[in-house]
């Protein structure tokens, strides 16, 4: 693995940072801001020769060279930097989704629509069985996001599922890790117990630091192991089965599309660990149908505003791509 000096694990962190902001919104991807920094076979790479020898050459050569075997400064600076950026950016999201809803899930519309056409565009070679998988994938990605959740969103195994899962986007360009969780369900509740944690830090209360701490806990261990298992699953499925693959996630992307649909109507309601009425179960409705002021013209600028985004990061991942 390559030697690094300061200038370079500070320029890893920025790259974390901006792959901490990538996974915070769905639709964008980490893994294309790892690809378009150039350090994506490096993170596979890393992650995929993780195992317990460490401990092994550790009490063999010490920890400094068991360090530098597995590449650990590498990961540590930039999820150092991915971490940084999620605590800092979860707040004003969680603010956004609270005061401007319509404006929020338009942007993350848009954001996904443009990934379902940048998806979808990859795939090679167009035949019944890519058309069956997109179908299918679109079908179960729905049924997912009309179903009652298995468990509460802030429930501790439930919240260890949604970091074993979403953690597939730092090793798969094109698909988020928040656009997972948005799919399970997990999306508000995970940057609630983020800004709980971050609360809890400031003010210095021990008690409600310890509660969410514990459950980010959970949620990192839930995404480490997923990504063990992730990073050798899914490299096998893009070597042997790689339209099929890119099929299926396109088909969970056109689905969960009613997810993050703008309009709302609130079918039953859930009480949060702050004692606080919440929604649990919605379905979409046409802006005409919707309760409130449907704000339409500013949902259409902001899905445009999504789409862009995303159009821009695509671009510059092809043009790292190109051989000129």
């Amino acid at each position: 693995m390559p030697g690094r000096n300061f200038r370079q694990y500070f320029l890893l962190s920025l790259k974390g940072i901006a792959m901490g902001a990538a996974d915070v919104v769905p639709g964008v991807s980490g893994g294309t801001i790892a690809f378009i920094s150039g350090i994506y076979e490096e993170l596979i790479e890393t992650i995929h020769g993780l195992d317990l020898g460490f401990f092994k050459s550790w009490k063999k050569d010490g920890i400094k060279a068991a360090w530098s075997k597995y590449n650990l400064g590498f990961l540590t600076a930039l999820f150092g930097g991915i971490l940084v950026s999620i605590l800092s950016l979860a707040k004003a999201i969680a603010w956004l989704l609270e005061h401007h809803p319509i404006a929020v899930w338009s942007f993350f519309f848009g954001l996904i629509l443009a990934s379902i056409i940048y998806v979808g565009r990859d795939i090679g070679k167009w035949n019944i069985p890519v058309v069956v998988a997109i179908l299918l994938g679109a079908i179960i990605s729905y049924m997912i996001t009309i179903t009652e959740p298995i468990g509460s969103p802030e429930s501790t195994w439930f919240l260890f599922l949604a970091g074993f899962v979403a953690i597939i986007a730092m090793i798969l360009p094109g698909i988020s890790g928040a656009f997972i969780l948005l799919l399970i369900g997990a999306y508000t509740a995970v940057i609630g117990t983020v800004n709980d944690f971050t609360a809890a830090l400031g003010s210095g209360d021990s008690s409600a630091m310890g509660s969410a701490g514990l459950k980010l806990t959970v949620f990192a261990i839930g995404a480490v192991i997923g990504l063990k298992v992730f990073s050798g699953g899914l490299n096998w499925m893009f070597k042997n089965y790689k339209d099929l693959t890119l099929a299926v996630l396109t088909g969970f992307m056109i689905g969960a599309l009613n997810k993050i649909w703008p309009w709302k109507q609130v079918i039953s309601y859930r009480t949060n660990s702050h004692g606080e009425e919440v929604p649990f179960l919605e379905r979409s409705v046409w802006p005409a149908d919707y309760t409130g002021e449907p704000k339409l013209m500013l949902a259409i600028g902001m899905t445009t505003i999504g789409f862009g985004i995303l159009f821009a990061i695509e671009f510059l991942a092809a043009s790292r791509k190109s051989p000129d």
